[in-house]
Formats: structure tokens, sequence, C-alpha cells
């Protein structure tokens, strides 16, 4: 394996890309052009996987096709420049139309049988401002869950101030939270809301489709606005239980098949201090054998510690967790030579 030089390069599936289709571009923005067969022996996966993969970034825009040097001039993939390929996949998202947003709004509830609000024992807050005074009294007698569902395009920063406080208390109270918002508008999944609930694992979840916006206190009291289009217009209030039970069905549903922020971003990677100096050699050009030496180790172990960390990384052999090290800047990956490297032949 030779490398370019260091190149940065975020994880894809940020963007909705496959695991592969991020491992394919990796080796290809690290490594440089390589053709589909090579593709399949570097990175130990099948043709049909690397296939699929191309198919998707070609789909993309982030590679494109190059022709080989020498006399039989094959076909092979180039990698579109990370801040030209990044900045294709961060082409923003349309926001829905009006009529689609108030469609969606009021089909949550029909889709529910949920009886006309005249015949409901309901509460109306007539402006934004109570109905945020109504929900921190709600959020401050809650014990158990708190549920939200965020769909606007952009939060602004006066609602931010507005929650930072409540969900604070919530935490430091230990009720649940569960928060569903949108990706954000340029799609990188890895960013997760900015309000504290971030801080804490399992809290939230992100879905393009989010049809209402909706708070549920204890699975008693529903907050909705009467307006999609208008929130300054104020919020209705529910606690008929059939009609919150259905409410919370609906939100579970979603939750469901939501994506978790924090997973779809590419976490640090942590070396313990003896993997760190094995694969910082490996990287300059020792064999198995010859790092096994500098360490005073046997290579034995040495293979066995390798074999350690491609499973806990995930990746299928040498080569991949090389562009993986290389990519996420943990391990600095010089050029070398192609005989004796991190993804040599003394892999066992």
């Amino acid at each position: 394996m030779r490398v370019s030089g260091p190149v940065t390069v975020p994880s894809l599936t940020r963007w909705g890309l496959s695991v592969d289709a991020d491992l394919v571009y990796r080796a290809l923005a690290i490594v440089g052009s390589m053709g589909e067969t090579r593709l399949v022996r570097e990175l130990g996966v099948t043709r049909v996987r690397v296939r699929t993969a191309v198919d998707e970034l070609v789909a993309r825009g982030v590679i494109a096709t190059g022709a080989a040097p020498g006399p039989r001039c094959s076909r092979v993939w180039v990698a579109v420049p990370v801040p030209d390929a990044l900045g294709r996949l961060r082409r923003r998202s349309v926001p829905a139309a009006p009529h689609e947003r108030w469609r969606d709004h009021f089909g949550v509830l029909d889709g529910l049988h949920v009886p006309a609000l005249g015949n409901l024992a309901v509460r109306h807050w007539s402006s934004r401002a109570l109905a945020r005074r109504r929900a921190t009294h709600l959020v401050a007698a809650e014990r158990y869950e708190h549920l939200t569902i965020s769909p606007e395009e952009v939060i602004s920063a006066e609602s931010w101030a507005a929650a930072l406080p409540l969900d604070r208390s919530l935490l430091d109270r230990g009720v649940r939270i569960r928060v569903l918002s949108r990706p954000p508008a340029d799609g990188d999944r890895s960013v997760p809301p900015r309000s504290v609930v971030a801080g804490a694992a399992g809290t939230c979840r992100q879905a393009s489709n989010l049809p209402i916006k909706l708070m549920i206190f204890d699975r008693r009291v529903a907050l909705f606005p009467s307006d999609p289009l208008d929130l300054e217009a104020g919020y209705v209030e529910v606690d008929e239980p059939s009609v919150v039970q259905r409410l919370c069905l609906f939100f579970h549903r979603l939750w469901r098949f939501g994506k978790d922020p924090f997973r779809e971003g590419v976490p640090a990677i942590d070396l313990t201090q003896r993997e760190r100096a094995l694969v910082t050699l490996l990287a300059t050009g020792h064999t198995d054998v010859s790092a096994a030496e500098q360490l005073n180790l046997s290579a034995r172990t040495v293979a066995y510690a390798m074999r350690t960390l491609m499973d806990r990384l995930g990746v299928e052999n040498r080569f991949q967790l090389a562009l993986l090290l290389g990519a996420a800047g943990t391990v600095p990956l010089p050029p070398r030579s192609s005989d004796d490297t991190l993804s040599g032949a003394d892999e066992s």
C-alpha cells in the first residue's frame, strides 16, 4: 500500500452513504485511483460489494472515471477532492412547502382518529409566550418521561434559550428525555441538537419526516401548535387519555426508525500505548517481526494485537485498518513502499 500523503476524510455515512461506499471513497482518496479488480483485492471484499459501493458514489458525484496509465488504458475510479466531495454531499435540502406542512400537521390528527378539537376538553394558549409558560409549568411537574418532536428546519436562538433550562432541569431530576428532530439541512447526520440532552446517551434521534410539532409530558398531557404555519398563534393542550395515548404511540413509531446522530459519524479512536507504538512502527515500514523486536514482544503477540485491534474497530483487514487510522488522524501514515507495511503480507 502506498499512501500519497495525509488526507482527512470524514465518514461519508454522515450523509447517508453505506459503510462500503465510505470505505471505497476512503481508499481512493488516500491511496489514489484504482480499478475494480484492485479495489476488490486491496479491500478484501467481494466484487458485488465494490460495484454497489461505486454505484452509490457515482450517483452522489464524489468519484469519477479515469484511465489507468499504460498501454491497456483500463478504467479506474478517481476520488473527487475531499472538499469538493463534501460540498456535493452537503447540498441543502429543500424545505417543505407551507401547504405540505399544513396537510401533514392535520393529517397526523386525522390519521390518529383524534376527535374534532371542538369536541374535546382542550385548553388553547393563545400565544407562543403563554404556551412556553405553560410548558415550563408542565416540565416542573414531570417525574417520568418527556417526549418532543421538533420538525423545524431552523430553530431560533430564542427557542434554544427557552429549551435549555427546561432540559437541564429534567436531566437533573432523572426524567427520561426523548427528542426527535430533523437532520441538519446539509444532511450531516453527525451533528446533534444543541440542547443539553445531546450529552445524554440515547436521548436524541433524527428523522426526515416529522409531520407535527409536539410535546408530551409524562404521557398525561400533549401540547402542539394550533396553526403549524404560525407558531405565534398559540398551542393546544390536550389531556384526554385516549388522545394522548395515540400521540405517544405515534411518537414511538417515529422514534423506532429515527437515526442516532452520535452513531452516524466517526467516533474518536483511542489506542492503547502499545497499540499506538505498534501501528506507528508498522506504518513506517516495519514487519511484524522487526516491530516485535523493537517493542520486545513476540511476533505472535504482534499478530494477535493487530487482530484484536481490527476486531474492535470493525475492519476486515490491515488495509482497511490503515485507511481508518490514517483518515481519522489517529496515527500518521506517511508515504511508504508497498511491502512490509501495515497492510503487508505478515498479517496472520
